[in-house]
C-alpha cells in the first residue's frame, strides 16, 4: 500500500504530544482511583468491561496510510512493533508505516465482521423508545444487584416500572444480563449471531461499543479516533446510569427519571445527541475497515 500521507518529526511529535495530554486528562480520575483504591461504578465500567487501560489509550498511532519520518531513535516505539514496517531513505532518516497486510493476515476475520456490523447499523433507523430500560430489567425481581449502589425506588416500585413498560432491547450484551423473569418481557431476543440484524444506531450500548471496535482495530485506527470513541462511551455511560434504577448521586451524578414523562423526554434528547456523535465515528471506523479490506 502506498502511504500517501507523510509526517516529519515536527509534525507527528506535536500530534503525539497532543494526544498524550488528552489521554491523560480523560483517564486522570481513573488513575487516581487506582492509586487510592477508590471506585466509581459509572466510569469504571469502561475500564473493566471493555476493558481499557489508561496506558494503552496514551499510546499514539498515526493510523493506516500514514508514514512517519525520523531517526531510528525517534521512531523506536514503532520500529519494535510487529505491526509496522521500517525502511531507510538516507543514512539518518528512516520511515515507519503500519503493515495492513500483516494485520489482515492475523485479524482479517474480525475486521470483516466489524465492518459488517458497523455498516449494517449505520444503514438502520434509530429506535428512540427504549428509555434505558435494559438497566431496569437487570434488577427486575432481584434482591441482590450487580452494583453496590442503592436503588432510587423500592424494589417493588422498580419492578412496577418494568411491568408497566414495553421493553425492546436490541443489544445482546445488555440483554444477557436481564434477570430470568425479565427476559420474556423483551420484545426482541438478541443473540451473539443477531448483531448484524438487530443492532441499531440509537442504542446506547451499540454506541459505547464503538470503543470496543476501535480498540480491536488499533493500530490501524488513528489515535484521535480512538479517543473520540472513548470520550463518547464515557459520556454515554453517564446517561446509562443516570437513567438506571440506581441512585448515583453519591458519585456526583444526576438523575434522569425515565419513569416520568419529563424524564423520558430528557433521555431521548440526550440519546439523539449521542446518536449523532456516534454516526460520525461509526462512518470513520467503517472507512478504516474498508482500507484494511482493500489490501486483501
Amino acid at each position: 500500500m502506498d502511504e500517501a500521507v507523510q509526517l516529519h518529526p515536527e509534525q507527528w511529535q506535536t500530534r503525539a504530544q497532543t494526544h498524550q495530554l488528552r489521554a491523560d486528562a480523560l483517564t486522570s480520575l481513573r488513575r487516581e482511583r487506582i492509586a487510592t483504591g477508590g471506585d466509581d461504578e459509572v466510569e469504571d465500567f469502561l475500564f473493566t468491561y471493555y476493558p481499557v487501560r489508561p496506558g494503552k489509550l496514551r499510546q499514539w498511532h498515526p493510523g493506516i496510510g500514514v508514514t512517519l519520518i525520523g531517526s531510528l531513535t525517534q521512531l523506536q516505539p514503532w520500529v519494535q512493533s510487529r505491526w509496522y514496517r521500517t525502511w531507510s531513505i538516507s543514512e539518518d532518516e528512516h520511515c515507519v508505516a503500519f503493515k495492513a497486510g500483516a494485520f489482515m493476515a492475523d485479524r482479517g476475520e474480525a475486521v470483516r465482521w466489524i465492518r459488517q456490523v458497523l455498516s449494517a447499523t449505520a444503514e438502520r433507523d434509530g429506535y428512540f423508545g427504549c428509555f434505558g430500560l435494559h438497566e431496569w430489567a437487570m434488577v427486575y425481581r432481584q434482591r441482590e444487584h450487580r452494583h453496590s449502589l442503592p436503588l432510587r425506588l423500592s424494589q417493588e416500585e422498580t419492578d412496577a416500572v418494568v411491568e408497566a413498560s414495553q421493553i425492546r432491547c436490541s443489544h445482546f450484551d445488555a440483554f444477557r444480563f436481564f434477570t430470568d423473569e425479565a427476559r420474556p418481557r423483551n420484545a426482541l431476543q438478541p443473540s451473539p449471531q443477531s448483531r448484524v440484524e438487530l443492532e441499531q444506531p440509537a442504542c446506547l450500548h451499540a454506541n459505547m461499543d464503538l470503543l470496543r471496535h476501535a480498540m480491536k482495530l488499533v493500530p490501524a485506527v488513528p489515535s484521535d479516533l480512538l479517543l473520540d470513541c472513548f470520550e463518547l462511551a464515557r459520556d454515554i455511560r453517564v446517561l446509562d446510569m443516570e437513567a438506571s434504577p440506581y441512585d448515583v448521586s453519591s458519585r456526583g451524578y444526576g438523575t434522569v427519571a425515565i419513569e416520568t414523562k419529563s424524564g423520558r423526554a430528557a433521555y431521548i434528547a440526550r440519546q439523539r445527541q449521542f446518536a449523532d456523535r456516534a454516526a460520525q465515528l461509526r462512518l470513520r471506523l467503517v472507512a478504516v475497515t474498508e482500507l484494511l479490506c482493500a489490501v486483501e
